[in-house]
């Protein structure tokens, strides 16, 4: 295992599926995640936190492991809002990577099978999701029915 690359993230856990958001700084990708954890645990699905802002992500026997730098555990930033303590667990095999998606223009429509490079040589398939969907875990299981699971 080479040393853990800490990265501009939010990853969470829904079910045993693991959510990396990743995008530019003031995307949503808190207020994404943390929608999600709450619309999971409306449906009595395990939800959690991994770590917000900053993710420390290797690669183990082929999985993508995200873990939490211990200077923030437990903490979710609510922009507007400010810092709201969460539950969360230490660390979770990240499933997808999750990123911006183009409300209008030539990217509207993202490609099938499409991967982004997260750190070094770590890969992970791709969902585009708008920063402001009102339910943004029910458009991610509808496009990744596996979520949740």
């Amino acid at each position: 295992m080479d040393k853990p690359s800490n990265i501009h993230a939010t990853a969470i856990v829904v079910g045993k599926t693991g959510l990396l958001f990743l995008g530019p700084s003031g995307w949503g990708k808190s207020m994404l995640a943390f929608t999600c954890i709450n619309e999971a645990q409306r449906m009595g699905i395990f939800s959690s936190l991994v770590a917000d802002d900053q993710a420390l992500v290797s690669e183990v026997d082929g999985a993508v492991i995200a873990t939490c730098p211990a200077s923030i555990a437990g903490l979710l930033e609510l922009r507007g809002t400010g810092l709201v303590r969460v539950p969360y667990i230490v660390n979770a095999t990240m499933h997808y990577a999750i990123l911006p998606g183009s409300p209008s223009g030539e990217k509207r429509l993202p490609p099938d099978g499409e991967r982004t490079t997260i750190a070094g040589s770590i890969e992970l398939p791709v969902i585009r999701l708008l920063a402001n969907t009102p339910l943004p875990l029910a458009i991610l299981m509808a496009k990744a029915p596996d979520i949740g699971q």
